[in-house]
C-alpha cells in the first residue's frame, strides 16, 4: 500500500494557482485577499483535505488552540473523563489531545511535570491532569487537576465527594441488616482513597459498631492487585457478609473471588463498589455502587480551564460534585446463618 503524503501549504498553493503567501493569507484570515481568491483556495484546502501542523501554528500565533487531558494511564475511570471533555469541546472552538506517556518517562512519580515539559508551548494551551500525584505544574499553561492525589491544593481542581460517598455505601449495606461489614481500600497514596475508607469508619461508627480492622484491606483501584486482599478477607474464620470496595474494579475482583470460593452474590455475599464505570453494569449480577459523575467532571474541568484562559476570575477554582447511590443485584439482606 503506497505511504500517504501529508498535503503541504505548497500543494494547496499549486492547486490553486496563488503564492504560499496568499495561502497563509486566507488560512489565517488575514486582509489583502480577493472574494473569489479566498473562495478558490478554501475550496482547494477542502478538496485535498489540509491542515496545518500544530507546531507550525504555535510559532505563528503562539496558541495551538489545543487542550491536553493528560493521564498516567488509560483505564475505566479516566476513559470516562476523556468522554467527558470531549462531549464539552463541541463548539469552544479549541481542539482535544489525550495524551499518556505510557510509562517511558520513568517512575510514575511527577508524570505530568514530564507531559506537560513535553507538549506545552508547541502542542497544547492548557491541560487537564487526571490523578495527578503533584499539584505544582510549573506555571508553563493553565491546568486544571482532576482528583489529585494529594486533594486540592491551590491548583484549580474537579472532585467528588468521596466522603459522602462513602458514607452511603456503608448506610446502604447497614440498612440491608448487615453488620459484619469489610472494606477494601484504594492506594494509600491518593486523597479519595483516605476519604473513602474515613467515610466508611463514620457510617459504622454512627451505627455503633466498633472499628475491627482485621475487615480492612487494601486492594489498590485495580483489579488485578484487590483479588488477595479480597481472597483474605472472604476466607476470615468469621468472614464479612458484605464488603464495600472502594472503586468498582475492585467489587468485580471481590466478586470474582467470592465465586472461585463457593459463595453466590448477593446470597452469601454483599458487594458494593464506587465509581459507577460501565463495567459495573455488565457484570454478574450487575453490581451495586457509588456513582459519581466522571464524564461531568471531565465536562466541567475543561468548562473552567477554557474560562481560566480566557482570563476569567470570577468562578470557584475547586468544584466538588455529589455523589449517589445505583442500586442493582449485588447487595441484599443477609443470609441467616
Amino acid at each position: 500500500m503506497p505511504e500517504l503524503q501529508r498535503v503541504t501549504i505548497h500543494d494547496v498553493a499549486r492547486s490553486a494557482g496563488v503564492s504560499v503567501a496568499t495561502v497563509s493569507k486566507v488560512i489565517n484570515g488575514r486582509y489583502g485577499v480577493a472574494l473569489a481568491t479566498s473562495e478558490r483556495v478554501q475550496a482547494v484546502i477542502d478538496q485535498l483535505g489540509y491542515e496545518s501542523s500544530l507546531v507550525a501554528r504555535s510559532l505563528r500565533s503562539h496558541r495551538t488552540n489545543v487542550i491536553g487531558v493528560l493521564v498516567a494511564e488509560f483505564e475505566p475511570f479516566s476513559t470516562e473523563i476523556l468522554k467527558g471533555a470531549s462531549q464539552a469541546i463541541g463548539g469552544t472552538g479549541y481542539e482535544l489531545l489525550a495524551y499518556s506517556g505510557g510509562g517511558r518517562a520513568g517512575t510514575p512519580a511527577g508524570w505530568e511535570r514530564r507531559y506537560l515539559s513535553r507538549l506545552s508551548g508547541t502542542l497544547i494551551d492548557g491541560a487537564i491532569l487526571v490523578t495527578p500525584t503533584v499539584v505544582d505544574s510549573g506555571g508553563a499553561v493553565p491546568v486544571v487537576a482532576i482528583d489529585p492525589h494529594a486533594g486540592p491544593a491551590g491548583m484549580p481542581t474537579v472532585d467528588s465527594d468521596n466522603y459522602a460517598g462513602a458514607v452511603t455505601a456503608t448506610e446502604h449495606l447497614l440498612g440491608l441488616g448487615h453488620r459484619r461489614i469489610g472494606f477494601l481500600g484504594g492506594r494509600p497514596d491518593l486523597e479519595s482513597s483516605r476519604l473513602r475508607e474515613a467515610g466508611y469508619r463514620s457510617a459504622l461508627a454512627a451505627a455503633g459498631i466498633a472499628d475491627d480492622d482485621a475487615l480492612v484491606r487494601v486492594g489498590g483501584y485495580r483489579r488485578e492487585n484487590a483479588q488477595e486482599p479480597a481472597r483474605e478477607l472472604l476466607t476470615l474464620p468469621e468472614r464479612p457478609t458484605a464488603i464495600f470496595a472502594a472503586n468498582d474494579l475492585s467489587a468485580i475482583a471481590t466478586m470474582e473471588v467470592a465465586g472461585e470460593l463457593g459463595l453466590t452474590v448477593p446470597e452469601d455475599l454483599s458487594v458494593i463498589g464506587f465509581d459507577n464505570v460501565p463495567e459495573s453494569a455488565l457484570v454478574n449480577p450487575p453490581l451495586t455502587t457509588i456513582s459519581q459523575p466522571i464524564q461531568r467532571m471531565g465536562s466541567a474541568a475543561l468548562e473552567l480551564l477554557i474560562h481560566l484562559m480566557d482570563g476569567g476570575t470570577d468562578r470557584p477554582t475547586h468544584l466538588r460534585l455529589p455523589t449517589e447511590l445505583v442500586e442493582r443485584a449485588s447487595t441484599a439482606a443477609p443470609r441467616r446463618r
